[in-house]
């Protein structure tokens, strides 16, 4: 009788799983890689062109995209393109983009938004499957080089 109780001791251990291995430490994927939309922006003015892999405009919720440096005159911005997968997408990172703006004021006649984001106003819409705008300018300075970069984006 003394067999039963350790043949049962045996079909227990048996049947017990041994603990899974401790997970091993994963990276943070790497972002997809960025296109150079260089091409969409005017080169009237344009003194340098970038793609920024990540976190376009210093934004935590912006993925890369390309950044154009400008001069007019006595004026220096930037102008920006992001293309995301389709039309919701660019509509969805508008609004992420209005929340992270100070103060963002909704332009009906275009559809975007006017504010701050850090220390410079940004004048920011999305069109087609793309998110764009300007930083640096006043809204009045802004909307007429808002308005050539949109006619750009096809």
């Amino acid at each position: 009788m003394r067999i039963a109780p350790l043949m049962s001791a045996l079909i227990l251990a048996a049947c017990s799983t041994a603990p899974p291995p401790p997970a091993a430490k994963t990276e943070p994927p790497a972002p997809p890689p960025v296109k150079d939309l260089s091409s969409l922006l005017p080169a009237t003015g344009r003194t340098a062109a970038r793609v920024v892999p990540n976190h376009l405009l210093d934004q935590d919720k912006m993925p890369g995209g390309t950044l154009a440096d400008y001069e007019a005159g006595k004026k220096k911005y930037q102008l920006f393109v992001v293309e995301t997968a389709n039309n919701e997408d660019a509509a969805l990172l508008l609004i992420d983009m209005k929340h992270a703006l100070k103060d963002p004021e909704y332009l009906p006649n275009f559809g975007g938004y006017f504010g701050s984001g850090g220390t410079r106003p940004v004048f920011v819409f999305a069109k087609l499957q793309y998110l764009a705008g300007v930083t640096g300018l006043s809204k009045e300075d802004a909307d007429p080089i808002a308005r050539i970069l949109a006619a750009r984006l096809k």
